[in-house]
């Protein structure tokens, strides 16, 4: 079986190849950009945009199933940029799975697609897209992710999986993030960071995604479903951010900003961006404020139920294996040097 995994170079894609490689499954990449290691690994690479049609399908011809894990993340930049990656980008994806005849499709979404700015302590997956969102990065998902529950028929059997806040070893988002704000003393909890919060060890979200593709054809009970993913061990704000940065070797973050300063403040530095045009992205926006005044914390029991899921890496061993990476990476950096 050939199984075409967009955003293959990426962290969650990455760790998802390699299991598929484990299985001894031929996978196909498609992304913007070529990775030496998926070339050492021998998976064939497609480069292009998700907003070519034309390379989405030559991406998926012979494919016998697709991973949508591909996307624009962030939290800044133009509509129309998280438009073409993540909603053309999709309706790409569901095209070509029609004109290839696969039959099998895992689509990655994410839990902010239902965040209204509001508290969400335990709840599950009938929580309702929100009128409106603070920012394009959910609204463009929320979008794609109704357009791909929506193609679930007789002819292509889908899954949307959100997994939320993924973390660990290789992680070149919110780790080093965290990270270097830490490092710089510029980070802060909002309110206190005391508010509960799901996250994801990549390998326990990796693992979500196969047990999916495995359960999935055309009429299976998860078809057309979507499902919350998380280790199952919810923490406050503060447990979750100074773990990361122990596992980093940087200091704990005490110092606090309330919850209405921190939302004003976005608003602002989101007006200075706008009307200067300046490069990069604000240090706080609305939607940042607003995701980290708030409790997520999901109810996975659908996932447990339908998906045989179960987080293999607690968030206690997953922090030891990102510190032990960590420290390995300074190792080989400081070998390098000399």
């Amino acid at each position: 079986m050939t199984v075409l995994v967009t955003g293959g170079g990426g962290f969650l894609g990455k760790a998802i190849v390699r299991r598929l490689l484990d299985r001894g499954q031929a996978v196909r990449s498609l992304s913007r950009n070529h990775y030496p290691c998926l070339e050492k690994w021998g998976v064939q690479q497609v480069q292009g945009d998700m907003a070519n049609a034309e390379i989405v399908l030559q991406a998926a011809a012979g494919c016998d199933m697709v991973f949508h894990v591909a996307a624009k993340p962030g939290v800044w930049g133009s509509y129309s940029s998280y438009h073409a990656a993540n909603v053309i980008g999709t309706e790409n994806v569901l095209a070509a799975c029609r004109k290839n005849h696969i039959r099998r499709l895992v689509y990655t979404s994410s839990p902010s697609v239902v965040f209204d700015g509001a508290d969400q302590d335990g709840v599950d997956e009938s929580v309702p897209y929100p009128d409106s969102f603070l920012a394009h990065y959910p609204a463009t998902k929320a979008e794609a992710e109704h357009k791909v529950l929506t193609a679930n028929g007789q002819d292509l059997a889908v899954v949307s999986l959100r997994p939320h806040l993924i973390w660990g070893p290789g992680d070149n988002h919110l780790v080093p993030r965290i990270l270097a704000q830490g490092r710089a003393g510029k980070l802060a909890l909002i309110g206190g960071g005391r508010h509960l919060v799901d996250s994801v060890y990549i390998d326990n979200a990796a693992e979500a995604h196969l047990l999916a593709a495995d359960r999935l054809e055309p009429g299976a009970t998860i078809a057309g479903n979507s499902y919350f993913i998380s280790n199952d061990e919810p923490v406050i704000m503060a447990e979750l951010i100074n773990g990361i940065l122990a596992a980093g070797g940087v200091a704990p973050v005490t110092r606090s900003v309330s919850p209405t300063l921190a939302y004003i403040a976005g608003g602002v530095m989101e007006g200075f961006f706008k009307i200067l045009r300046l490069d990069g992205e604000p240090r706080m926006t609305r939607f940042v404020a607003r995701q980290l005044a708030t409790a997520h914390w999901f109810n996975i029991g659908a996932a447990k139920r339908d998906l045989g899921y179960r987080p293999l890496v607690s968030n206690r061993e997953g922090f030891a294996l990102l510190q032990a990476a960590l420290n390995d990476s300074k190792s080989r950096q400081k070998e390098g040097v000399s």
